[in-house]
């Protein structure tokens, strides 16, 4: 078992390297925002780009789904039709839709609340929503082709290009909020350009009517699934913006990005879980290794969520020529930070769940959960924000994810049952409670940095001595985890020694 599970690990590791980096490149934007942008310019950036994560459901209108269901069959048409098919039809929808939004720029400023001044960035934001749908089909076709380097490299260079055109128009030529927007309009312009041979490779001017109708068919009854995971994803901006201000939405967005240390393990956890439980599904013990690797993750995520908690704070105020990891503007916002990255447990704990839907061919289960969480994350903001402000956006994220993974087991069991660790979780769930509590109490403002840094160690501890005291562990692991600890001192032991020798002149 410890080696299939040993195996996921190493999976998870080599398919979240490039996501790591490329989700770092464009995390280092929030504080640069944080120290160039006041809250409230934050504030409309962040809503503006909620905005359009919603429409840009709108339009891709679930072809990337309908083309990976089509040319992998070859069902209808030859393969380049299932591309040009797809890739014609979302160009011409796109420029379409586009255009619309141009010729409508100045009422959908005054529906949106945008100061006059900012028309331009809804310009950049119509020309950002086409060129992403154009690239959808061309990078659905290099997953295809199983050309993960490429894919890869083009999203990097987005990213990059995104990240060095900020830094250019927002700290060289001050161009403030708009500059952002141009920045995403210039990196999605260059990603166009670079699957260009993609593209021409793939494309022919012959749309299959039946092939068309038949990716519509397919692709269509995904946006109300596709809406909801956005409105679990980005509501609370909007709604947020709606019942205060666009400051109290910078100084949210900048504290809720923080927690992207969690979402990548979620993330990278993902990537190599899924091709695992269908490898495993099929073996005598399969349920048996998915029960031992949720526990497993939970723990990851607890240790992550335990030291994050305790030092975020530490963090944020590091200084480094000068500046800060966030500006000091947005501080008061720090408090969010804990229930975000306990919203993305339970959501890693839901990625594990629902692998028995996934298995068992049960897929249409998921719209449910999902439009569940929504209606649970829009009822929830509505009802906490006008009384805890931003705490109250951060809690009904956290709620939405929690119905997503207590309805996601509801229905995984029912079809896959699989007898889950819940006990030792417990006991996971008391020491974090423990921990926490304590840390409560403590009046770490009054004590000296280097105390408080020791008190939180400590408490780290804690948590630790707790688990082994509630006999958390099992045999194996620990014979497991001695061995580990034994080759990383007899590693430090010998990196002593070399250092102690004096080296051959």
């Amino acid at each position: 078992m410890f080696d299939k599970i040993k195996r996921l690990g190493s999976e998870t590791a080599i398919y979240g390297a490039s996501t790591i980096l490329s989700r770092f490149l464009n995390f280092l934007l929030v504080p640069f925002y944080t120290n160039v942008l006041v809250p409230g310019e934050f504030g409309i950036v962040s809503y503006i780009y909620s905005m359009i994560a919603f429409v840009n459901v709108i339009y891709s209108y679930g072809m990337e789904s309908a083309y990976f269901k089509y040319a992998s069959t070859m069902e209808l048409g030859t393969e380049k039709q299932n591309f040009s098919t797809p890739f014609l039809s979302l160009f011409m929808t796109s420029v379409l839709f586009s255009f619309a939004i141009v010729a409508a720029a100045s009422p959908i400023v005054g529906a949106l609340k945008i100061p006059p001044e900012y028309k331009s960035i809804v310009l950049y934001a119509a020309g950002i929503l086409a060129l992403d749908a154009i690239a959808i089909i061309p990078f659905a076709s290099l997953r295809m082709e199983h050309r993960a380097k490429l894919f890869a490299t083009v999203k990097f260079l987005n990213i990059l290009t995104n990240v060095v055109m900020n830094v250019l128009l927002l700290a060289v030529f001050h161009k403030g909020v708009t500059g952002i927007f141009i920045s995403g309009f210039v990196a999605s312009a260059l990603t166009v350009v670079l699957l260009l041979p993609t593209i021409l490779r793939h494309l022919i001017v012959d749309m299959k009517n039946d092939l068309l109708g038949a990716l519509v068919r397919f692709g269509l009854p995904s946006i109300p699934a596709g809406l909801a995971a956005m409105a679990v994803q980005v509501i609370d901006r909007p709604i947020l913006r709606s019942l205060t201000d666009d400051a109290t939405v910078g100084i949210y967005q900048a504290n809720y990005r923080l927690g992207i240390f969690m979402m990548l393990i979620v993330q990278m956890y993902d990537y190599a879980w899924r091709p695992f439980y269908f490898s495993m599904a099929k073996e005598e013990n399969a349920k048996e290794v998915f029960a031992r690797v949720l526990t497993y993750i939970v723990l990851l995520m607890s240790v992550v969520f335990l030291v994050l908690t305790f030092f975020i704070g530490d963090i944020v105020k590091i200084s480094i020529f000068g500046r800060h990891l966030i500006h000091q503007n947005y501080w008061g916002g720090l408090n969010i930070v804990p229930i975000v990255l306990l919203g993305y447990l339970f959501l890693g704990m839901y990625t594990n769940i629902s692998a028995g839907l996934y298995i068992e061919k049960k897929t249409n289960y998921l719209p449910i959960i999902t439009l569940i969480a929504a209606a649970v994350n829009i009822a929830a903001n509505y009802t906490l924000i006008p009384s805890m402000g931003m705490l109250g956006a951060a809690w009904a994220t956290f709620w939405a994810y929690l119905a997503m993974a207590i309805a996601g087991y509801f229905f995984a069991q029912r079809v896959y049952p699989v007898r889950y660790e819940w006990g030792r979780m417990a006991k996971l769930l008391i020491a974090l409670g423990v921990s926490v509590g304590v840390s409560m109490i403590f009046p770490f403002d009054e004590l000296s940095q280097g105390m408080e840094v020791a008190l939180k160690v400590g408490l780290l501890g804690v948590f630790a001595l707790m688990l082994f005291a509630m006999r958390f562990f099992r045999g194996g692991e620990t014979v497991y985890m001695k061995r580990m600890f034994l080759r990383l001192r007899g590693l430090a032991d010998t990196t002593i020694v070399n250092e102690q020798t004096p080296s051959s002149p």
